[in-house]
This record gives C-alpha cells, sequence and structure tokens, in this order.
C-alpha cells in the first residue's frame, strides 16, 4: 500500500522550514529531492569505497568498479530493456542528446535534411539540432499542440518527407503536463524508416518504461529528476544505432589501445563514456531508482494522478488562474498565470514567503511560450513525496497572491 507519511520521512528536507514555514516543495519538474538511501549511498561511497573504476586492480578500485557497473543493469530494468549493453552512461539528458546530434546525426545529415521536433520541446532538445541548422544547413520542422496541449502523433507521422532524418519529441512536457503517445510516433515513423529519439527526463519520473515495447531508437534520462544526484544520467541507444555512431569525446575508457599512429575504440557502450566518469553520482542514481522501483512505479503513477485530479478540482475553483495544458491524463505537473499585471516571477515570490517553492519563467520552452502567447509561467510540479494538503497551501498562496495584486 502506498504510504506517502511513510515516503515522505525518507527525504529528509521535507521536514525542515523555509521563511518561518513547513516547506512545500512542488520544484520537482526542475530538480527532485532526495531520499537519505541516496544521501546514505553518496556518503559512504566517497568515506568508505571510493576509488577511480575500470583501470585499477587494488580492492576499492574493483569494488567501485562492481558498484558503478551495477547501475547500468539497474537503469536497464527501470527502461524496460533487456540488454545493459545498449545503456551508455553519462551526465544526464542533455549530455545524451548532444551525444546523439553529434556522433550519430551531424556525420549522416546534409544540407536540406530534416528534424521533426514538436512544439513543446525543452532546449536541450532543441539546441543540439539549431547547432546542425546553423553549421550543416539542416531544416528544423516544428510540429504544434492544440489548444488542450495535446500532440497528435498522426501528425508527427505525416510531417514525414523523403528527407525526414530523425524525429526528436518529448515524452511528457515538463511545462503543460502531456503525456505524448510516442510507442504510436515510432511505429508509424519506422515504417517509413525514420529513426527516433525520446527525451525523457519528465515521464520516466513519473510512470513506468518499457523502451523494448516502445521501440524508439535513443532515450535520454536525467538522474537529479529521477530522485538521483545531479550530473548523472544515461540515454539507451539502439544497438544498431551504435553501430552508426561514431565517438563523441575521446578519452580514457573508451579506447583499447592508443599509438602514434591510430587508435582502436573499445566495444559499445563503453566506446562513448571517454574520461573518468561520476562515480559516486552514478551509483546514487542506481540506488534512487531501486528506491522507485521498491515504492512501485504504478504505485507512484496512481497517488501523482490523485494529486493531479485534486489540484485541477482546486486550481478550476481560481477563476483568476489560467492553467495552460488541459489533456484529461496529464501528469502532475500545473503551469499558470494570473489575471491582470501580476508577473509569473512575483507570483513565485510572494509563494516561497508562504514556504510553497514553484518555478517561474519560460521553463527552457521557448517555443511553446511562444506557441502560447507567453513569455513566464509559474509551474507547480508534483512528486511522490507531495500530499493533497501541500495542494491547498499552494491555493492559500495563490489566494493570498491574488489579494495583494488586486
Amino acid at each position: 500500500m502506498f504510504d506517502v507519511e511513510k515516503i515522505r520521512a525518507d527525504f529528509p528536507i521535507l521536514a525542515r522550514q523555509v521563511n518561518g514555514r513547513p516547506l512545500v516543495y512542488l520544484d520537482n519538474g526542475a530538480s527532485a529531492q532526495k531520499p537519505q538511501a541516496v544521501i546514505d549511498a553518496i556518503t559512504h561511497a566517497y568515506s568508505q569505497e571510493y576509488a577511480n573504476v575500470h583501470r585499477g586492480l587494488h580492492y576499492l578500485s574493483n569494488l567501485a568498479t562492481e558498484k558503478y557497473e551495477a547501475v547500468r543493469g539497474t537503469i536497464a530494468r527501470f527502461l524496460g530493456v533487456a540488454d545493459e549493453h545498449q545503456i551508455v552512461l553519462n551526465t544526464g539528458t542533455t549530455a545524451g542528446i548532444n551525444m546523439v546530434a553529434y556522433g550519430w546525426a551531424m556525420p549522416r545529415m546534409q544540407a536540406g535534411d530534416e528534424i521533426i521536433l514538436s512544439v513543446m520541446e525543452h532546449h536541450a532538445n532543441i539546441v543540439p539540432w539549431h547547432f546542425l541548422r546553423e553549421r550543416q544547413g539542416v531544416v528544423l520542422k516544428w510540429v504544434d499542440v492544440d489548444a488542450r496541449g495535446h500532440l497528435d502523433p498522426q501528425k508527427v507521422i505525416d510531417a514525414i518527407t523523403p528527407r525526414t532524418k530523425l524525429i526528436a519529441v518529448t515524452h511528457l512536457s515538463n511545462v503543460l503536463g502531456t503525456k505524448v503517445d510516442v510507442k504510436a510516433i515510432c511505429d508509424g515513423a519506422h515504417e517509413k524508416g525514420v529513426p527516433v529519439l525520446i527525451d525523457g527526463s519528465q515521464a520516466a519520473v513519473h510512470m513506468a518504461v518499457d523502451l523494448d515495447e516502445m521501440g524508439c531508437d535513443f532515450y535520454a534520462i536525467t538522474g537529479h529528476k529521477l530522485y538521483g544526484p545531479s550530473g548523472s544520467g544515461a540515454i539507451f541507444v539502439r544497438k544498431d544505432r551504435m553501430t552508426e555512431m561514431r565517438p563523441f569525446m575521446g578519452g580514457g575508457d573508451m579506447i583499447r589501445e592508443v599509438s602514434k599512429d591510430q587508435v582502436i575504440y573499445n566495444d559499445p557502450p563503453m566506446k562513448f563514456e571517454a574520461g573518468t566518469p561520476g562515480i559516486v553520482q552514478t551509483i546514487g542514481l542506481g540506488v534512487a531508482l531501486d528506491y522507485m522501483m521498491g515504492v512501485g512505479m504504478d504505485a507512484i503513477a496512481a497517488h501523482e494522478d490523485d494529486l493531479r485530479d485534486y489540484a485541477q478540482a482546486r486550481l478550476a475553483g481560481l477563476n483568476w488562474i489560467s492553467v495552460q495544458g488541459t489533456t484529461p491524463d496529464k501528469a502532475a505537473i500545473f503551469s499558470f498565470t494570473m489575471e491582470g499585471a501580476a508577473h509569473a516571477h512575483d507570483i513565485s515570490t510572494i509563494l516561497d514567503k508562504k514556504g510553497v517553492a514553484v518555478r517561474a519563467g519560460h521553463h527552457c520552452a521557448g517555443p511553446l511560450m511562444d506557441h502560447l502567447g507567453l513569455t513566464a509561467t509559474c509551474r507547480a510540479s508534483f512528486a511522490m513525496y507531495n500530499t493533497r494538503a501541500e495542494v491547498d497551501a499552494l491555493v492559500d498562496a495563490l489566494e493570498l497572491a491574488h489579494e495583494l495584486f488586486a
């Protein structure tokens, strides 16, 4: 049974106060808090087990290597991937998408070739493709969402032309909370011979993911949104895509031999993991994923769906609040504006005085803000440790902000 109070007790920061009030942390879409198990694992790794991985023959190096490499299998299980050798460890989604842009897309795209994006994409899934636009003349094609924030998979598929070389879309919008039917996109794209990259940063923390069933070519995740350390993450790369991809970075670990005249690369995924990695961060990520799987992804999703429904009902009673993104099955992410002259930054500041932490700004989603006709919103994003009482605290703080700006 899902016991939110028991879960909250595992996250020490939730017991603190901010501005004299209990912390209500609703900025999980930016970065989630860490359970004690992750904090303890990081402390233990640094204080008792730290050494560099792969290259040493001594006890600590072997122990660190064993714990570090075990995380590859943990990530594979978490993402529903049978073969852990399709998991490339890195510092997060941004690193993963850039690796694909430089290592896979850049060598095979020419001027006039196309990449299809949705208007909901985070800048991490936009800027690397702009590099290709600027430097190689690649064309970026945009697919809009409807008034509810829904992305029609067929519209994405219909945008494919003979020049389309890649589709890169989010699995879940960090602004609207929209869940995208990425399997339908993958199925339709593959029928036309087009690979698909999925930005899973927001989705993987809110729902069970099965990549073997989904069938995408690339799927990127970031650890700090998954209750793990910053500087940790991974990208799934389908085996045949790995054979097509050249290394993005050069250095230690990604080579077998180096001489004055040649380099012999290591086998994938090591071929794409240059240099000393984030050893302790990655170990911490593995503990975070084990924690989530221990709670149960279906149980987490059900709890967050309840929070979503409750928050929708409470926010609907505030007729001076406009919520962006109204798809029925959206995640518990609410981006909103307040009528009148109240700026998102001012609203966020007032909420902070009540101990309520939300995000304010464009949320690294410039094209979506332009599409919505907005410059900024406030965003309350929920996690498994949030409660209905915290929804009430958010609404109370918003009512205070409205009174101040009325």
